[in-house]
């Protein structure tokens, strides 16, 4: 009989990859913090991932493709 598995062990064996780099999550922290500050004119946080993530694109840093939504 086949042993079984639990579900940790095989979340840790299936997707191990980071989803967003590191420099895209810093990107996005510094949108965050000029947010606060109102640098930019930003009006929510949503827009401020937006931004964070297009910059982040144009450095080349990865980050998943835009959804067709």
């Amino acid at each position: 009989m086949a042993q079984k598995r639990s579900t940790s062990s095989r979340r840790k064996k299936r997707g191990t990859s980071r989803r967003y780099s590191k420099g895209a999550s810093d990107e996005v922290r510094t949108e965050m913090h000029h947010l606060k500050q109102r640098k930019h004119g930003l009006k929510s946080r949503k827009q401020a991932i937006a931004v964070g993530l297009s910059k982040a694109r144009k450095k080349g840093k990865k980050v998943p493709r835009k959804s067709s939504r």
